[in-house]
């Protein structure tokens, strides 16, 4: 599904995404409130969601679509690299943010990318989150308890998340199988309480297990 207030913008990517044999359009919104029922309605496996639109915008439409217990997966794009952005949209429970730039080869692959159950992230979106949790805070991390009960294995696979390993290279590294590291990987998502590998990152960030690698 796709969701922008450009009628010009929709068209385009309707057409990229109509252009392969393995996906299909199935609705359109025009503000985010018009999202949020839709995605109800027609339950997408992906929507491309705009941050800036009328009544309400992608961040909030974002939080209700995931508040309401879709399985949709929500990739966001935007023209506007900000750093509220980037940040609100994965808080909010997006799986994958992108410029609206992006080419149309890359734009596919994303999609496919999120309804396969993954999280995808631009080179932007990460350095602007990672800069994000280096900035000194004096609330405690709220995601501490929900750390805690991972077992050593499964915050161990944590850590390799959060330094952007792929369960393959997860499964190297530890010397087990793929199966065996997607299992832990399962628990851990379930134990924090988080959609994808992204929102685990971020309670691993936030519960700070995990310190951003400066340059």
């Amino acid at each position: 599904m796709i969701a922008d207030d450009q009628a010009l913008v929709r068209s385009g990517f309707r057409l990229i995404v109509e252009g392969r044999q393995d996906l299909e359009v199935v609705g359109e919104a025009e503000d985010g409130a018009q999202a949020v029922a839709l995605v109800e309605e027609l339950e997408p496996d992906v929507i491309l969601l705009d941050i800036r639109m009328p009544n309400i915008d992608g961040i909030e439409a974002t939080k209700r679509i995931v508040a309401s217990g879709s399985r949709t997966r929500i990739l966001v794009l935007t023209t506007f690299d900000l750093d509220e952005y980037v940040y609100g949209a994965v808080r909010a429970g997006a799986s994958g943010f992108l410029l609206k730039d992006v080419r149309p080869g890359e734009l596919v692959d994303a999609i496919r990318v999120v309804a396969n159950g993954n999280a995808l992230l631009g080179p932007t979106a990460i350095e602007r989150l990672l800069t994000r949790f280096s900035a000194p805070t004096d609330s405690p991390p709220a995601e501490t308890i929900a750390v805690g009960s991972l077992t050593d294995r499964e915050a161990e696979i944590l850590q390799l998340l959060a330094n952007g390993l792929s369960n393959a290279e997860i499964a190297a590294r530890l010397v087990v199988s793929e199966t065996t590291v997607k299992t832990h990987v399962s628990n851990l998502l379930r134990k924090l309480g988080v959609r994808d590998r992204v929102q685990a990152v971020i309670a691993a960030y936030d519960a700070g297990v995990v310190r951003p690698r400066r340059p």
